[in-house]
């Protein structure tokens, strides 16, 4: 867990954020919430943003573009790795150096499965304790971090009351 300053935890580096959430649903579930289109844009992003997709194929190579609200950048997160388990990806912040962005960062997503309840880990990793500073000050990373959470909990919420 992260404090609500966004300091590592006890064993995270100065360079990484950590976000804990338990979800009480099976892993399967919050896993398909996590991986369909049909319930993306019912979750992604904090509270008060939305999403809108034009195309998705979540599996690995894939990329997602996100322009930022407030400032209009936009980000190129790249999915590296997708198991039941497990999704990895490096967010690029500057899209015009793919290739070798020294602001590039490293997300792993786990999906703990604990019977009933599955826990989910976010741990971004930044290459320096200066971009992690920033993302937490100046983008509130660790706030959006753990709305997004709980906003993918209350869509698995929803999807495990559907009929299937």
């Amino acid at each position: 867990m992260t404090t609500s300053h966004g300091a590592p935890p006890t064993g995270a580096s100065d360079r990484e954020i950590v976000i804990t959430r338990p979800i009480d649903a099976p892993r399967e579930l919050v896993f398909e919430a996590f991986t369909e289109v049909r319930h993306l844009s019912r979750w992604w992003g904090p509270r008060g943003f939305t999403t809108t997709t034009r195309t998705f194929a979540f599996r690995e190579g894939w990329c997602l573009g996100l322009r930022d609200a407030r400032t209009g950048r936009l980000r190129l997160p790249q999915l590296d790795h997708l198991a039941r388990d497990r999704a990895a990806r490096t967010d690029r912040p500057n899209p015009r150096r793919v290739a070798e962005d020294p602001n590039a960062f490293d997300s792993i997503i786990t999906f703990a499965d604990h019977g009933a309840t599955t826990e989910m880990v976010m741990r971004t990793v930044f290459p320096t304790a200066e971009l992690r500073d920033q993302a937490v000050e100046e983008y509130h990373a660790v706030e959006g971090g753990r709305q997004t959470l709980d906003r993918l909990a209350a869509c698995v919420t929803e999807q495990a009351m559907e009929p299937r």
